[in-house]
């Protein structure tokens, strides 16, 4: 009888089979193709059939039916393979399996099937196994801590007004690791953002997950984590370890050091004195906080750049501040992602004009006049726009001109052509600062922008026309017309995992709820099944008690 091939080849006899040729040889394959095939059994039975058949037919002989040719089972395949199936498909998906029978049952009981899950899914590329965790499998780690705290990964922005702030919570080995954003005093724009962990949670062998606030010089200490698809709070239980110990001159050096990376000369400032105190007074006393979901802003072709987060100074104050960047049609805005009481985190600090581009002639940095004069001209004829589409959207009943149109830009606003730009030599011009020096020596395009922010000792913002400056890739600027001044930006230059918007709705929604008051309502308890996804949490759990 010719032997079925149970590969993955397909169904058949044996001696054509790929596999057999592979394992045999080209010589051994010859030496048995020259051997005569063994009639198969049964072959007799159906002769005698077949003549029985055709008797009192006219010799005739009768149509046999086909006989029907094995199939090659998903059950049939040895261990290794299914491991390796197994392994490529979405952990939500195997408690199906696992229901299917019991030796897919058991075959997912294999750790590295788990593991290569929570590295996909989850970005857990670290060693998944510590001292405290060593009895904890990828399995449980996948379903009793990953897979229920999902919402938790990616970036966050805490409403703590007007300072704001970034955290970015990411799988690190087995734990969950909330990283907060720490504002260095006196930084380059190039400088590498400095994070400091906020909190961890963590599973232990047998034991649901805990949380641990690691603020503080006095070790990790018990903390609570609420969380919810677009929210998230933590309340820490021990407030005292946030407190700065001690009171004497040293405990306040040693406490800005570690908490703030700063020196006691560094704050004692103009403008930079009430910014720290304000930030210390919030930092020390604040056992609760909520966090707002960042996400980043989906990238186009025609994006002038790729958009994302970027790392600048403002006049205000030294540290380094972050915005976003991203692009809107014909409009382009920068959105404070940390703040302070001039633009409050949340708020929208400059507005781009793409469809006002200021051409640059070798000369236009030299004399601070010229470009002024240039830069208010555009503003003036903005202005007389502006004042007309309102009075025919007062006569049309309109929706107004908060939110930015979604329109194409025009010719030559496009990301091509700003890296076919030649750039124009670059020289910050006398009587405009800068508090990073080390700014770019050519400026590839120009556009007409508006600064929004509130003066000292004011309340209100104030819309100060400026020019935002193109440099490359990963540079921008923007000169303020008063204060005269130059605030220069660098992309952050950080991979981050989980952060990017489902949709440009989504990522649109986001920036108008940044800017929002906080959402009224409790949170979601950590891990609570949300109505859809309750099915889903009860086979992971069924799967765990196998």
């Amino acid at each position: 009888m010719e032997e079925e091939c149970a590969c993955l080849c397909g169904p058949g006899p044996s001696r054509g089979c790929q596999c057999l040729q592979q394992r045999l040889g080209p010589a051994a394959m010859a030496a048995a193709d020259s051997k005569p095939a063994p009639a198969p059994e049964g072959k007799h039975v159906e002769a005698d059939m077949a003549a029985r058949s055709s008797v009192g037919s006219g010799g005739i002989r009768s149509p046999m039916p086909p006989r029907p040719t094995p199939r090659c089972s998903l059950q049939h395949l040895p261990p290794e393979l299914l491991v390796e199936i197994f392994a490529s498909l979405p952990g939500t998906d195997l408690p199906s399996l696992a229901q299917a029978c019991t030796r897919f049952r058991s075959i997912l009981h294999t750790d590295s099937i788990w593991r290569r899950r929570c590295q996909e899914e989850y970005g857990a590329v670290e060693n998944l196994r510590s001292p405290g965790t060593m009895a904890v499998s990828c399995r449980e780690l996948y379903a009793n801590l990953l897979h229920p705290c999902r919402h938790i990964l990616g970036l966050w922005q805490p409403d703590n007004w007007p300072y704001g702030g970034l955290l970015y919570v990411v799988v690190e080995g087995p734990c969950i690791v909330g990283r907060t954003y720490l504002p260095l005093h006196d930084p380059r724009v190039d400088d590498s953002l400095q994070f400091k962990p906020a909190f961890r949670i963590r599973l232990a062998e047998g034991k649901s997950p805990t949380v641990q606030c690691t603020y503080g010089c006095r070790g990790p200490h018990s903390c609570h984590v609420q969380i919810r698809k677009d929210g998230l709070s933590t309340q820490c239980n021990l407030t005292h370890h946030h407190r700065m110990p001690g009171g004497s001159r040293e405990d306040f050096r040693a406490w800005l050091r570690e908490e703030w990376g700063q020196t006691l000369e560094h704050i004692f400032q103009e403008d930079r004195l009430r910014f720290v105190l304000m930030k210390l007074i919030d930092h020390q006393y604040d056992d609760c906080r909520n966090y707002r979901r960042i996400y980043l802003s989906p990238s186009h072709a025609e994006d002038l750049i790729r958009p994302g987060l970027f790392k600048g100074t403002h006049h205000a104050h030294n540290s380094l501040e972050v915005v976003m960047l991203s692009f809107h049609g014909k409009h382009a805005r920068a959105t404070k992602i940390t703040g302070d009481h001039h633009v409050p985190a949340g708020q929208q600090m400059i507005e781009i004009h793409l469809s006002r581009r200021i051409q640059l002639p070798d000369d236009i940095f030299n004399k601070l006049s010229k470009y002024s004069r240039l830069v208010q001209e555009v503003h003036e004829q903005v202005i007389q726009e502006q004042q007309q589409q309102q009075r025919e959207d007062s006569t049309e009943d309109g929706e107004g001109h908060g939110r930015l149109s979604p329109a194409q830009p025009s010719v030559g606003e496009s990301g091509a052509a700003a890296l076919e730009e030649q750039p124009v030599q670059f020289v910050l011009p006398a009587g405009v600062s800068s508090r990073d020096q080390n700014y770019p020596r050519a400026c590839r395009m120009c556009f007409y922008g508006v600064g929004i922010a509130a003066r000292s000792g004011s309340a209100y913002p104030q819309r100060i026309p400026g020019a935002f400056l193109l440099f490359d890739e990963d540079h921008f600027g923007f000169m303020w017309q008063e204060p005269n001044c130059l605030s220069l930006y660098s992309r952050v230059q950080v991979t981050f995992q989980n952060a990017e918007a489902p949709s440009p709705q989504a990522f649109q929604d986001m920036l108008d709820n940044i800017q929002s008051p906080p959402p009224d309502g409790p949170f979601l308890a950590q891990g609570q099944q949300r109505g859809e996804e309750a099915s889903e949490e009860e086979q992971l759990r069924a799967l765990l008690e196998v």
